[in-house]
């Protein structure tokens, strides 16, 4: 057993071996050279859709929902793109933006936005197929990778290998990243007011969210959507516009800013000092860890829209990767860049931004810095449960399983309050790119499928229809379930 004096030590060896074995060898050698490979196949074979199709993306995120076989509405393509929302915009747009400036300087930011113009083809393929071979539910459909594992490649221990390392993953490993962040804000906070802090108030903390938590999840995933639906736009407008204010406050910096950024991404002094590949590997691991694009979470949000056309919902998610990283992230790297004259660099600062906030505005900034914070990390849980929910059911359609994953996950967002911020992200670190290994290994033989429902999408459009896809325009898949040929009156409409 661990004695006080050597637990500490005990932690920071265990963060370090993971670290490097992330740094070193998962990320560096196998996950970023995989992604860029796959993202730029998935570019090219799609004709750009990320680009090409950017005002497609607007049109269909309006769309209607069906009404589901309980009665009620299903998931709307909207309140889809709301849930997968909630688990993006989350920690990684704020404290994980200020990590990566920390340990790879301003030039992982440039980094981070060259991956995401890039994943956003790989983004659209995941959603795409989450689509086409999602199952029904009660509440409308569920689906997500596991799901076209089994259905598309026809290999369900993949979509097994799949499902649990989600569950480590979001549920469990992401969650008690989301509840670390919301207490060491709160501290932050307190001791700003001087209230103290210490282990009663991550105590209390982690009891609070648990229950907050609670209220939702048990819920459903129609409570999950509307909580999200809700939440987003109040925290998303609230930060930017404070992310405005000090862009305005230090306009004369702006340009000073974006050199910076240039500078440290393709600095002489970073590649003579070896740390060129650390710039990349921190924008690129936060740029994933941000907008999740091709590490297979959005798909199982994706899955649940009720859209007319399996395209429909990739291209949403598609855009949600470009405002998850061109808005929020960059929002998060102003506020830091700009509102500090502290350097940055060198260690892990997941507080960056609300120091940064406070030097800008005053004081009072940290509070609401704070109550964003809250707000984002909070609906990040509700979206990390679904994705779990999603694959509980895939593994297993009990009833006290589904009550005894709901059980683990609120004590892992508890215990997560209490835990060190540097061994919470080291861990979320190697499990998400796990998690992503598998799935783009998945996704690029099943990439072929996707490009098919692409060009029966635009074939539709250019005879002026509005997109409806079922299973008899390609009756060669296998797998599907869903996309019944009942509905081809819906053909008749035109495009708006």
């Amino acid at each position: 057993m661990l004695s006080p004096d050597t637990a500490p030590a005990y932690h920071a060896g265990v963060t370090e071996a993971i670290g490097t074995f992330n740094n070193d060898y998962l990320w560096a050698w196998v996950l970023i050279p995989l992604l860029i490979a796959v993202s730029l196949y998935f570019t090219i074979a799609s004709g750009f859709v990320q680009f090409r199709m950017i005002p497609a993306m607007f049109g269909v995120i309006t769309d209607k929902a069906e009404t589901a076989p309980d009665g009620k509405k299903a998931v709307s393509s909207l309140q889809a793109f709301m849930i997968s929302a909630a688990a993006r915009i989350g920690t990684g747009n704020i404290i994980g933006v200020s990590i990566a400036i920390a340990l790879g300087g301003p030039g992982a930011v440039f980094w981070m936005w060259a991956m995401a113009l890039l994943v956003g083809s790989a983004s659209f393929v995941e959603s795409t197929l989450a689509q086409l071979y999602k199952v029904r539910a009660s509440s409308g459909y569920r689906g997500g990778p596991a799901y076209y594992m089994e259905r598309g490649l026809g290999k369900r221990w993949v979509g097994v290998l799949f499902a649990v390392v989600l569950i480590l993953t979001f549920p469990m490993v992401f969650n008690a990243v989301q509840s670390n962040t919301i207490s060491g804000a709160v501290a932050n906070s307190a001791e700003t007011a001087g209230l103290g802090s210490g282990l009663w108030l991550s105590l209390l903390v982690g009891a609070a969210v648990v229950v907050a938590t609670a209220l939702v999840i048990f819920g459903g995933v129609r409570r999950i959507a509307q909580t999200a639906q809700a939440l987003i736009p109040f925290f998303a407008a609230l930060y930017i516009l404070m992310g405005l204010a000090i862009a305005v406050m230090n306009f004369e910096r702006i340009p000073e800013m974006f050199a910076l950024i240039l500078g440290h991404a393709f600095g002489i002094r970073e590649f003579a000092a070896a740390g060129l590949g650390t710039v990349i590997v921190q924008g690129v691991r936060r740029g994933m860890f941000s907008n999740e694009a091709g590490l297979g979470s959005a798909p199982n949000a994706a899955a649940t829209a009720s859209v007319s056309h399996p395209v429909k919902q990739g291209l949403v998610q598609t855009m949600g990767v470009f405002f998850d990283t061109f808005v929020v992230c960059s929002v998060t790297a102003f506020i830091v860049l700009l509102g500090t004259t502290e350097p940055v660099g060198g260690e892990l600062q997941g507080d960056l931004a609300q120091h940064a906030v406070m030097e800008s505005l005053g004081p009072w900034s940290l509070h609401l810095m704070t109550l964003i914070i809250l707000l984002v990390a909070f609906t990040s849980v509700l979206g990390n449960y679904y994705y779990g929910e999603a694959n509980i059911q895939y593994l297993s359609s009990r009833k006290d399983v589904l009550l005894g994953y709901k059980t683990v996950f609120l004590v892992a967002t508890f215990l997560g309050a209490l835990g060190s911020i540097d061994l919470v992200w080291t861990l979320a670190d190697t499990t998400m790119g796990l998690m992503a290994l598998v799935n783009l290994l998945a996704i690029t033989p099943l990439a072929g499928v996707a490009f098919r429902l692409l060009k029966d999408y635009n074939e539709q459009r250019s005879q002026g229809l509005e997109p409806v896809f079922t299973r008899d325009r390609m009756p060669e898949l296998t797998g599907v379930e869903c996309w019944e040929p009942d509905n081809k009156a819906e053909q008749e409409k035109t495009v708006h």
